[in-house]
């Protein structure tokens, strides 16, 4: 009955006695707020280097970008691979994806759509480069997935700002 009670108040079952318990209760006492901001940083890195390599200066795409969406990059659908439509567009795109949305995952202003940006960037990424998915695509798609969820955390302007969670 006990059990049953401590369970129906805050929907996790009761942790076990002695030091695993204990234990246990005080890592739960950890802020959602600290993990919350770790993702986004975490998050926001890597495709922030990556927005760096794109550009020349501001909004001067780099030849290398330039040449990789245009001779390098395909798209790896069912079987195929197709040049990206539109590559300067898409590079374009790219770059400039990945230097806001990481900034903003950083702020913690506009998470859970800074976050689905993310998703979607890494959907494409996906397209592009099939082998990546275990090393990086699968943590990037699973870190956006926790803030598209439960968004930026009280350590966000997203809290401050608009009382968001």
């Amino acid at each position: 009955m006990i059990n049953n009670l401590a369970t129906a108040l805050d929907g996790r079952p009761p942790s076990p006695a002695g030091p695993i318990g204990r234990a246990e209760r005080m890592l739960a006492r950890i802020p959602a707020a600290l993990p919350l901001a770790a993702l986004r940083v975490a998050l926001a890195v890597p495709f922030f280097r990556s927005g760096l390599t794109k550009w020349d200066g501001f909004l001067s795409l780099s030849p290398g970008a330039r040449y990789l969406f245009t001779e390098e990059f395909r798209l790896h659908i069912l079987g195929g691979a197709y040049p990206y439509p539109a590559p300067i567009l898409a590079a374009t795109l790219a770059g400039i994806g990945e230097i806001a949305l990481p900034i903003l995952l950083v702020l913690g202003l506009g998470t859970r759509f800074a976050a689905l940006g993310i998703l979607a960037m890494t959907a494409v990424i996906q397209l592009t480069v099939p082998e990546g998915w275990a090393n990086f695509h699968l943590p990037w798609a699973a870190m956006a997935l926790a803030l598209l969820v439960y968004g930026g955390g009280t350590l966000s302007l997203d809290r401050v700002l608009g009382g968001a969670k």
